[in-house]
C-alpha cells in the first residue's frame, strides 16, 4: 500500500488539534498532523484535546475531550440539555460570531460551489469565524489556514442601481440577526415515547431514536412549551400509550403545535397511530380548559412504518380548521399542513428584502414560483399590477388562495401545478413577467425552470434560498445565461442553529 494514502491518526488515538473552521454542520474542523477532523464542540481559533472515532481516506471525525485553549467567540450554552438534544449546533457560539459565520458560509458556497467572484474581502471578524468547510468536499492540499484581508470597503453597495458589468463581484452583505434571538420559533413538532414513569415527549437523543422528556425549549415560544405540557400531562392521566416504531403498536405519534405570534390563536394537533382515540372528549376538554388561546383541535392519522411526522389524513376534532397569524399587514390562514415560517419575526425582515429587491413601481407583472400559501406573493401584490403564483401542491394553492380572499387582494392568480411546466403556459398566453421570485425547498430550483427563466428574461430575479450550497449552484447557472447576481443578503431565520437563509438579486445583463 501507498504510505501516503495511509492516514497519520488511527482510531482510538487521542490528538492535539488546532480548530481553524466550521463544518456546515456546525463541527469544529482542524488538522492534527496534518490531517483533517471533524470535532463537534470546537471552535476555530480554539486548540483541543480530542479522541479520534473514525478515519476516512482524506478526513475523520474525533470526538472533544479538552479546550486546551478556548475561542474568544466562545460562550455557556443557556439549555441545559443542549449536548443531549442536537436541535441547537451553535449555541457555544456568540450570537455576533454566529452571524458572521452564516454570511462566510454563504460567501464559501458562492465561491466554492458556484464559482462566482464575490466583492472584496472577508473582514477580520469573518477570518476569526474561519473557513466554512464540507465533510463531502473536504481536500487537505486547498483548504487554508485564514483570508486574505482587505479593506472591507466593497461590502457596502452604493443606493444607485446600476449594477455594470458584475465583475466587481457580488455583494454579500452582513447577515441580518434577531435583536432577541430566543424563543421565536412559532411551531413545535414533538415525538412522543414510553418511559416506566408513563409518557414522555421531547426529542430524540442525538444519533438515536430514544425519546429523552422535555419541559423547555429555548428556542421554542414558552406558548408552545406550555401546550406540550399540558397535552404530556393529560395524556398520563387517561392512560395514553406512546407509538413504539419498533413493535408499530401503541397511538400517540407527536404532537404539533401552531401558535400565532401577531393574534395568540393556538392549533394542538395529535398525530396518531390509528383513526380511534379512546376517551377523545375527554382529550379535548382537557385541552380546551388548559390552552388559554386554543382554537383549534386537530387529529392527522399516521399508520405508516415511517419517521415522516404526518399521514395522509386530517380531521377537526374541536374548533376550526385554521389559525390566524400576521406578517406585516398580511393575515394568513395556517392549517395543520400548511407550510409557514416558523421565524415570524424575521420573516417579515426576509420577505422585507425580497420586496426591496423586486423594486416594483406598481406597473410590473411578478411571478412568484413556488408560492406555497401565498405568502411572498400577498406582500408583493401590494406593490405590483399583478402577481402570479404557481406551486404543486393543490392544498397550498387552496390556502393561497383564501388568504388572497382573506386580506381583498384581487390582483393575485393562483395555479395548481410545476413552475417549469405552469410558467411557460402563461408565456404562450401573453403574461410576460418583468420580475420573477423564486423560493425553493432545498434541493434548489429544477434545471427546467431555470431554463424558462432564461427563455423568459426577466429584468430581475429574486432567489429566497435556505440552502446556500444549492443557491450558489442556480446562481452560476443564470450567471452564465446573461444575468448578473448583484448582491446577496444572509437572514438569520433560525438563531443557535447552522441553518442561513439568503436573498439573492439578480439582474438582466442587458
Amino acid at each position: 500500500m501507498d504510505s501516503r494514502s495511509v492516514a497519520p491518526v488511527e482510531k482510538n488515538q487521542e490528538v492535539t488539534v488546532e480548530i481553524f473552521g466550521l463544518s456546515h454542520d456546525g463541527e469544529g474542523v482542524g488538522r492534527a498532523e496534518g490531517f483533517t477532523l471533524f470535532v463537534q464542540g470546537a471552535l476555530p481559533g480554539e486548540t483541543v484535546r480530542a479522541k479520534v472515532m473514525k478515519v476516512k481516506k482524506q478526513y475523520g471525525y474525533a470526538k472533544l475531550l479538552e479546550i486546551q485553549v478556548p475561542s474568544a467567540e466562545r460562550t455557556e450554552a443557556p439549555c441545559p440539555i443542549y449536548k443531549q438534544c442536537g436541535g441547537c449546533q451553535l449555541q457555544h457560539m456568540t450570537y455576533e460570531a454566529q452571524l458572521v459565520h452564516k454570511r462566510q458560509q454563504v460567501v464559501d458556497s458562492l465561491e466554492r460551489i458556484g464559482k462566482l467572484q464575490v466583492a472584496g474581502f472577508v473582514t477580520k471578524k469573518d477570518e476569526r469565524a474561519g473557513d466554512v468547510v464540507d465533510a463531502a468536499a473536504v481536500d487537505v492540499n486547498v483548504q487554508t489556514e485564514s483570508n486574505e484581508q482587505g479593506s472591507g470597503e466593497a461590502n457596502v453597495r452604493t443606493e444607485n442601481n446600476d449594477y455594470g458589468s458584475g465583475e466587481a463581484g457580488i455583494i454579500v452583505h452582513p447577515t441580518l440577526g434577531m435583536q432577541d434571538p430566543w424563543r421565536y420559533r412559532n411551531k413545535a413538532q414533538v415525538p412522543f415515547g414510553m418511559e416506566e414513569g408513563g409518557l414522555v415527549g421531547g426529542f430524540y437523543a442525538q444519533g438515536s431514536h430514544r425519546i429523552v422528556d422535555m419541559e423547555a425549549c429555548l428556542i421554542q415560544h414558552e406558548q408552545n412549551d406550555d401546550v406540550v405540557r399540558q397535552v404530556k400531562e393529560i395524556g398520563r392521566s387517561l392512560g395514553v400509550r406512546a407509538y413504539d416504531e419498533t413493535s408499530g403498536s401503541g397511538l400517540l405519534r407527536h404532537v404539533v403545535v401552531k401558535y400565532g405570534f401577531a393574534t395568540g390563536e393556538v392549533m394542538v394537533v395529535l398525530v396518531t397511530n390509528g383513526d380511534r382515540i379512546p376517551r377523545v372528549d375527554e382529550w379535548i376538554e382537557g385541552i380546551r380548559a388548559a390552552v388559554p388561546g386554543v382554537q383549534s383541535i386537530c387529529q392527522n392519522v399516521n399508520t405508516a412504518r415511517t419517521n415522516v411526522i404526518f399521514g395522509g389524513v386530517t380531521r377537526v376534532l374541536w374548533g376550526r380548521d385554521v389559525i390566524h397569524d400576521t406578517i406585516g399587514d398580511v393575515k394568513f390562514a395556517i392549517s395543520a399542513r400548511s407550510f409557514y415560517q416558523v421565524n415570524p419575526v424575521q420573516t417579515e425582515v426576509l420577505y422585507g428584502k425580497a420586496l426591496q429587491y423586486a423594486a416594483l413601481s406598481g406597473r410590473e407583472t411578478v411571478i412568484d414560483a413556488y408560492c406555497g400559501i401565498g405568502t411572498i406573493t400577498l406582500f408583493l401584490a401590494q406593490h405590483a399590477k399583478h402577481v402570479y403564483g404557481v406551486e404543486i401542491v393543490p392544498e397550498a394553492i387552496d390556502d393561497a388562495r383564501g388568504n388572497s380572499l382573506l386580506n381583498g387582494i384581487t390582483n393575485a392568480t393562483f395555479a395548481v401545478g410545476k413552475a417549469e411546466e405552469v410558467i411557460p403556459a402563461w408565456k404562450q398566453q401573453g403574461i410576460a413577467a418583468d420580475v420573477v421570485v423564486v423560493d425553493p425547498p432545498r434541493k434548489g430550483c429544477d434545471a427546467v425552470l431555470l431554463d424558462t427563466l432564461l427563455a423568459m428574461r426577466p429584468e430581475r430575479i429574486v432567489y429566497v434560498s435556505c440552502n446556500p450550497a444549492t443557491l450558489a449552484r442556480d446562481l452560476r447557472v443564470l450567471a452564465d445565461g446573461g444575468y448578473i447576481v448583484a448582491e446577496v443578503t444572509p437572514v438569520d431565520m433560525f438563531p443557535h442553529t447552522v441553518h442561513v437563509e439568503c436573498v439573492a438579486l439578480l439582474v438582466r445583463q442587458d
